[in-house]
């Protein structure tokens, strides 16, 4: 029984959520895709083409798969949610995001493409990376062809996925490559040191917490790199100075009260307001990492409606 003052909406169900332990990775994956699969039973895609576009990958890396969302009877060409998917570098697919991805592209009218990209230990940083941003490109250099706006772009994602989305941000206007509109990083995972007071803190919230993160950043990064001098920015967001954020598109970042990446989210939203990006911070009362997991609870539901609505305004 969690000893933390969350929701009573979200605390009755706690009990009931995966263990979430990574270090047993195989355990971790085996459970994660588990609970995904019994969720997809439940997704309705009435009104939503579901398809694969598939992009080449980085130089000597194989190709990269997307999984492209349209709704129907919707003119063309549509803006662009580019979602990254969660899991701490190391966990998931693109069956993570489905039933968020089917709900983006209906409500919002656009075309949602979400990024298999290779996790770690196997895979560590670039590789999730880089394919993340052979993905895009593939979408910006073949619009007409998808039938999609490349100027109207918005990188979305979740924990893992909002760090990555971070960094390729940063990695894709470093290469001058295609133009993004718009970040939504929900309680992205963005700083390898590890040394917050939400990080030192929570030890043991549910679903995510200090040793997950600890793993999730050796497994990335490589053991002995993170909290070292060689994670760069683009591994590491939160490590840019307001100089290394300047000209970076506007963002909206999410972090949760019980979370130990609270303070790296409301960090980098402090310090993207310094480098004069406009940023908006929410941060949701009595939550947890992933307590999203649990819809029906009002919160989690303001949470969501949220997202919908900041990315219709930035797509416009």
């Amino acid at each position: 029984m969690t000893t933390y003052p969350l929701d009573p909406e979200l605390a009755a169900l706690v009990p009931m959520l995966p263990r979430a332990d990574c270090s047993d990775l195989e355990g971790a994956r085996a459970e994660a895709q588990a609970g995904v699969a019994a969720a997809l039973e439940g997704v309705d895609t009435t009104g939503v083409d579901v398809f694969e576009v598939v992009a080449p990958g980085p130089e000597g890396a194989p190709d990269v798969v997307l999984r492209s969302y349209r709704p129907q009877g919707v003119e063309g060409p549509l803006p662009v949610v580019y979602d990254i998917h969660g899991g701490g570098f190391i966990l998931g697919d693109v069956d993570f995001d489905h039933g968020v991805n089917v709900a983006l592209a209906r409500e919002l009218g656009a075309a949602v493409f979400s990024v298999e990209y290779r996790l770690a230990p196997e895979h560590p940083y670039p590789a999730g990376l880089e394919d993340a941003y052979a993905g895009l490109v593939h979408i910006a250099k073949n619009a007409a062809e998808l039938g999609v706006d490349a100027t109207r772009i918005a990188l979305f994602g979740i924990s893992a996925g909002g760090g990555l989305a971070a960094g390729l941000a940063l990695l894709t206007r470093d290469r001058g490559g295609p133009t993004i509109v718009f970040q939504y990083l929900g309680v992205p995972e963005l700083d390898d040191r590890l040394d917050t007071p939400s990080m030192r803190a929570f030890t043991d919230t549910p679903l995510w917490n200090r040793p997950n993160a600890v793993i999730s950043w050796d497994h990335y990064l490589g053991t002995g790199v993170p909290g070292s001098d060689g994670a760069p920015i683009h591994a590491a967001p939160a490590r840019a100075t307001p100089e290394q954020l300047a000209g970076l598109p506007p963002a909206y970042i999410s972090v949760m009260e019980f979370d130990p990446l609270r303070d790296e989210g409301i960090d980098y939203a402090r310090a993207l307001l310094a480098a004069g990006v406009s940023v908006e911070l929410h941060l949701f009362p009595g939550t947890f990492h992933g307590s999203a997991m649990i819809p029906h609870a009002e919160v989690s539901q303001r949470d969501a409606a949220e997202a919908v609505a900041v990315l219709r305004r930035a797509l416009r």
